[in-house]
């Protein structure tokens, strides 16, 4: 049976800004996306599910990666689009710059990496399947993707799909995503609900065994 996500058009990936990506993010922001009760509810789930002395990779990371301060990690790899926010993010081991839209491959070995994690920015990428299948290459059998979301984004940089949706139809959306990229045991957690502090759900997938 086909993905539902094989029924969508082309222009279901595309944005309102067509500059390139590169140009937007040239600027360093240095702030967060989303406020201190919905970081603390995602630094718990990452204390949780990140195995500590693991190879950690953040993709799409800016200058801070919210992980647990007192969690020792083998290693934090860090991929983003501006190189002063990766170099002012004091939890990577190292960084790299990458265009994904362009680029979707990622310059990391098969099953190097314990697990992953994509906060607040999946809705920037107009070719998922792809760079989250690469990702589940580059994760050794089991590691966790966890793909975190909120209400917020820049909206002229999200793709239509996403805008369209609602947030109602978010998580599935993710869902799917994973799901198209191989990943397995795939479950939703809703972190907070948003009338407190800012809404956060995650949606993880586990890397499939080889």
């Amino acid at each position: 049976m086909s993905s539902p996500l094989s029924q969508l058009p082309p222009e279901a990936f595309a944005k309102e800004d067509a500059r390139d990506d590169a140009e937007f993010y040239a600027e360093a922001r240095l702030k967060t996306h989303i406020d201190d009760a919905a970081i603390a509810a995602l630094t718990g789930f990452y204390r949780q599910v990140l195995p500590p002395g693991g190879v950690v990779l953040d993709l799409m990371s800016s200058w801070v990666s919210h992980l647990p301060e007192e969690v020792v990690y083998g290693e934090v790899i860090g991929h983003g689009m501006n190189a002063q926010e990766l170099a002012a993010n004091p939890q990577l081991s190292r960084g790299f710059l990458q265009d994904l839209n362009r680029a979707p491959t990622l310059p990391l070995d098969d099953a190097s990496i314990d697990a992953a994690m994509i906060c607040v920015g999946v809705q920037y990428l107009q070719q998922p399947v792809k760079v989250l299948a690469d990702v589940a290459r580059t994760l050794r059998p089991g590691g966790p993707l966890v793909v975190s979301y909120s209400n917020r984004c820049f909206p002229t940089k999200a793709v239509a799909v996403w805008r369209d949706i609602g947030p109602q139809g978010h998580a599935r959306l993710i869902e799917l995503y994973l799901e198209a990229a191989g990943f397995t045991g795939i479950e939703v957690h809703r972190l907070r609900d948003g009338r407190t502090s800012d809404p956060l759900t995650v949606v993880m997938g586990r890397a499939p065994a080889p």
